[in-house]
């Protein structure tokens, strides 16, 4: 990650604590609105479709998402070297 996030360290130590997926989906609906969970949920979404080959425009137009949303997540997954050749 290019930029530090304030307290990503106490958020990232907060989930792991968590022991259930009951509890960690508790925990994302405490931290995060409605439209922020939709948005992280699409995001995954788009890096495992990115990293099964799927074109960035079919991805854009199954999730309703912009182009440049799907090709963030391309140059994510292009710096750590996880794309499909």
């Amino acid at each position: 990650m290019c930029a530090k996030i304030e307290y990503i360290d106490e958020l990232v130590n907060h989930l792991l604590a968590i022991d259930s997926p009951e509890g960690l989906q508790e925990a994302l609906h405490a931290l995060l609105t409605e439209g922020e969970l939709a948005d992280v949920a699409k995001r995954l979404q788009i890096i495992e479709l990115l990293q099964q080959g799927v074109p960035q425009r079919q991805i854009a137009e199954k999730l309703g998402v912009g182009i440049a949303t799907v090709t963030r997540g391309s140059h994510h997954l292009k710096r750590r070297g996880d794309l499909p050749k």
